[in-house]
This record gives structure tokens, C-alpha cells and sequence, in this order.
């Protein structure tokens, strides 16, 4: 029997195997370490704070658990947006931790309200590796697609998720041209994200042909679900639902936030360590934010009264992240 398996052949097998067993030992200690170092514990509220130049500007605010929040560096704003914008203000900040875990992408939309509410044409694209540095580019639309969106009026409240399919992050928003109303696009952003890479696609476009903009998408079991504002039938908080990122969004019935307020700029996350979301929405006439929970994307409860912020936030988005990264943020900017 020995002389059977003390083979040259068969102890080179049993080498190979024993050394993809420790490999796979290591690889699987090497993922459980990153898994336990990536465990989040806080999140990242960015957002802008009014309608005036100088409150069109990025802001960021921490919270520990999702309901009460304290803005960083005395809610004034983290970068200047002369510096990075053409028209010298930014609104509706949008962030993303990317697919590997530790770059971060933030769009924003290229807009000061003073100059009008159709006078804006570009994006400014964002990237960092620690959430304090970032680089950025703007993006006007009708210089970069003339022939195809020069009549284009205004480019609204960009956002960014990753395409697991094409593994290129997505770029959508939306857009007014000549003849209307604002549908919602997108576009694949270039491996640096400085650039779109792609010509725009329309990527919803309301059955009752009334204005859609402030869009953002969450994948949930399988589903695509693209929360938007509508502004048929008074306006309102709407859904669409598709298998696909790009195509095939089917509009729900009803409207999903929960008040009579005008609202615009819902932003949806997950909770840590909870099978349970949270659905916010800026209420602009109020100005006063209202969070929704829900398990399900069907029935949303008003939390209200379990929320508190020590700034009064405009359309913005919310990110988990790490203790190490919550520390680096407070030791760069501290808080309120």
C-alpha cells in the first residue's frame, strides 16, 4: 500500500493540495481580518444648507446611530465650491463608497439658485481615497455632447452606483431640455472618474410625461428600486422597479413619502447590522427633513420624533463608515 501512494506523481498532488489548503487557510484569515477592519460603526451625512451662495456648498455631519446627528467643522462647508465648480456653488452632494471598499465618489450638481433654476448645464465629479482629500472634474453636458443634449437647460441632482454587470460606476440624473420635461439619464463614468465615457441614455421617463428628477437607486433582493420626485398629481416621492440597472424601470402605484409637505431629494440607507432602511426626504418649504423606515420599500413609519441634527440639512445623502474613519474625519474637521 505504500509503495502505491509514495509515488513522484502522487506526491506532487498531495503538495499541490496542501498548499491551496494553507492558501485558502490564509485567504480566508487574510478576508475575515479586512471583514472585522471594514465593520462599520457610524455614518456620513453629506449635504448642502440653502439656497444662498454661501450655503451652496458640501457639508458633512456624523452619527453613531443613523438617527441623531452633529455636523463637522461648525456646519461650515468642507470644501470651497469656487474651487471646485464653474458657477460657483453646489448642491444636492451625492456619496458612495466604491466597490473596492476604500475610494470614495461624491457627484454634485454645478448650480448657484440665484442665476435661475434652468441656468445650470454641468456635474462636478468627485473621488478620494480617505474622504478628506478629493480631486474633482466638472462635467458641463452641452459642451461635452453638442449634438446630442446642446439645447439641455439644466443638469440636476447627479448620483452614482456601481454596475456589477459592466464593473463601471453609473453615473444618473436628470435633465430639461427645450422641449421637456426632466427625465432622468445616465452614463458610465471614464476608470478615473473624471469624465463621462458614454453618451447619456434616458434612463426613466414618467408615464404621465411630468417632470422626474432627484433620483437614487437601491439594490434590494434582486431589485433595482429608483426613488425619484414626480411632479404629477401635486408632486411627491414615486418609485420604479426593475431586474435591470439600466432598463425596464416600472413605475409603483402611490407616492411614498409621508406627508402633504412639498418634498424633493429622497436619499435611501441601510442601517448597521438591521434588515432595515431608511428613506429621507428634504422638505424644502419647511425647511425641515423627515426620515421614513421600512423593511420591506412598500410600507414607510415615520421616525421624526427619534431624529436630531444641530444643522438644518438640504438635499444630501447618507454613507456608513469605520471608526477609523469617523476618527480621521473629526480629527480633521471636529465637530459642532
Amino acid at each position: 500500500m505504500y509503495k502505491i501512494f509514495n509515488t513522484p506523481v502522487l506526491r506532487k498532488a498531495l503538495l499541490a493540495v496542501n498548499c491551496f489548503l494553507m492558501a485558502s487557510m490564509v485567504s480566508c484569515n487574510t478576508l475575515s481580518i479586512a471583514t472585522k477592519e471594514a465593520k462599520y460603526s457610524s455614518y456620513l451625512f453629506a449635504y448642502f444648507t440653502g439656497n444662498s451662495q454661501k450655503e451652496e456648498a458640501i457639508h458633512f455631519a456624523l452619527s453613531t446611530d443613523g438617527y441623531n446627528y452633529q455636523a463637522l467643522n461648525n456646519n461650515q462647508p468642507i470644501i470651497d465650491s469656487k474651487v471646485i465648480s464653474s458657477s460657483g456653488g453646489i448642491r444636492d452632494p451625492h456619496i458612495l463608497r466604491g466597490a473596492d471598499g476604500k475610494t470614495f465618489y461624491m457627484v454634485v450638481t454645478d448650480m448657484v439658485s440665484a442665476k435661475g433654476w434652468s441656468s445650470n448645464r454641468a456635474m462636478i465629479l468627485m473621488k478620494s481615497t480617505d474622504l478628506i482629500n478629493w480631486t474633482s472634474t466638472v462635467v458641463n453636458i452641452p459642451q461635452t455632447y453638442p449634438k446630442e443634449f446642446g439645447d439641455v437647460k439644466r443638469v440636476w441632482a447627479p448620483q452614482t452606483i456601481y454596475d456589477k454587470e459592466t464593473k463601471q460606476y453609473m453615473v444618473y440624473w436628470s435633465m430639461l431640455g427645450d422641449k421637456g420635461p426632466d427625465i432622468i439619464y445616465y452614463a458610465y463614468a471614464n476608470k478615473d472618474f473624471t469624465a463621462l465615457a458614454t453618451t447619456p441614455k434616458q434612463l426613466f421617463y414618467s408615464p404621465s410625461n411630468s417632470a422626474c428628477i432627484d433620483g437614487d437607486i437601491v439594490f434590494n433582493e434582486g431589485k433595482y428600486h429608483l426613488f425619484f420626485k414626480n411632479e404629477s398629481s401635486g408632486g411627491g416621492i414615486r418609485q420604479a422597479v426593475s431586474d435591470k440597472l439600466t432598463e425596464g424601470y416600472v413605475q409603483q402605484e402611490g407616492f411614498f413619502d409621508q406627508t402633504d409637505e412639498a418634498v424633493e431629494g429622497s436619499g435611501i440607507f441601510k442601517l448597521i447590522d438591521s434588515d432595515e432602511y431608511i428613506l429621507m426626504y428634504d422638505m424644502y418649504m419647511k425647511g425641515k427633513y423627515q426620515f421614513t423606515k421600512t423593511k420591506d420599500f412598500q410600507h414607510f413609519s415615520v421616525v421624526d420624533n427619534a431624529i436630531s441634527m444641530n444643522f438644518h440639512p438640504r438635499h444630501g445623502t447618507v454613507i456608513r463608515i469605520t471608526e477609523k474613519e469617523k476618527q480621521a474625519l473629526i480629527k480633521k474637521w471636529g465637530s459642532k
